[in-house]
């Protein structure tokens, strides 16, 4: 039986305790691109009620790795990353796409756009850009 890459991807997600306490859930995952989602809780808003940038930053980073990770193989690090916020989040779904924009035999360099869903329709809210590394 062959376990698809999508499959591995949320096996790791699934051992990531604090991912596992957001309720992140990686929805699309193949060579080049990784997509994960997180529902909007009460629990992840600051005091003006969108969602917390650390939360965003989370989305991004992770999904950063995710990326990396399916042109380098599994066992990866996010070597650094950079984070615009361009709007407050508000709504019920946060949703991280990312891609790999150049990659290497050790380091690919990935790009991810952090939407929120709100009442069906999508706003970019942040955006991220990262160097993911071969661990060791």
């Amino acid at each position: 039986m062959t376990t698809s890459l999508l499959d591995l991807g949320r096996e790791v997600l699934a051992a990531q305790n604090f991912s596992r306490l957001l309720g992140a859930q990686l929805e699309a995952y193949e060579p080049g691109r990784a997509e994960l989602v997180l529902p909007v809780t009460d629990q992840l808003l600051q005091q003006n009620g969108f969602v917390h940038g650390g939360v965003l930053s989370y989305l991004a980073d992770n999904a950063l790795t995710y990326a990396g990770g399916s042109v380098l193989g599994p066992d990866v690090l996010t070597a650094e990353y950079k984070i615009n916020y361009l709007r407050p989040a508000v709504g019920e779904r946060l949703q991280a796409v990312a891609t790999v924009a150049g990659s290497g035999r050790t380091q690919a360099v990935c790009r991810c756009d952090v939407l929120v869903e709100q009442a069906g329709e999508r706003k970019l809210c942040a955006t991220a850009l990262g160097t993911i590394r071969k661990r060791g």
